[in-house]
């Protein structure tokens, strides 16, 4: 019998003033492109830096590990950019790193991904919209 485990990690990645935005590098698919023409991160989300500390992760949903995905032995991690909403909630996500777009487990990733919720970020006593990083690993195991 095979078992799945899931890893979740929240990345938060500093932004100086001489670094540039990271862009996403998923090619987006057919239906993906009128998200894709949206400008990224959206207008007024702003990175974690100096003035801006990380929001903090208080509930975290694992995705789930489809059965075809475990059938075919897929394992890796999908990498993901989300924006916390003023609110702790999660808004827009984009998949930086696909894993598996066959199998469903992208799609389990983001549908994980915005069941978590966080204590804001906030800028001078004021919640900010942010964009963070997650990395969502799937690992099988082998149970004899």
């Amino acid at each position: 019998m095979i078992a799945a485990i899931v890893v979740a990690v929240f990345v938060v990645h500093s932004a100086s003033a001489t670094q540039k935005p990271v862009e996403p590098q998923q090619v987006p698919a057919a239906s993906d492109q009128a998200a894709a023409k949206q400008p990224w991160p959206p207008a007024g989300v702003t990175r974690v830096g100096k003035d801006t500390p990380s929001p903090v992760v208080t509930k975290e949903a694992k995705p789930r590990y489809t059965a075809a995905a475990m059938k075919s032995k897929i394992e890796g991690i999908v990498e993901m950019e989300a924006v916390v909403l003023t609110d702790g909630t999660v808004g827009e996500v984009r998949v930086v790193r696909s894993l598996d777009k066959e199998f469903g487990l992208d799609d389990a990733a983001v549908e994980a991904l915005k069941k978590w919720r966080f204590t804001p970020a906030r800028r001078e006593g004021i919640a900010v919209p942010v964009l963070v990083t997650v990395e969502m690993t799937f690992t099988l195991r082998d149970k004899r």
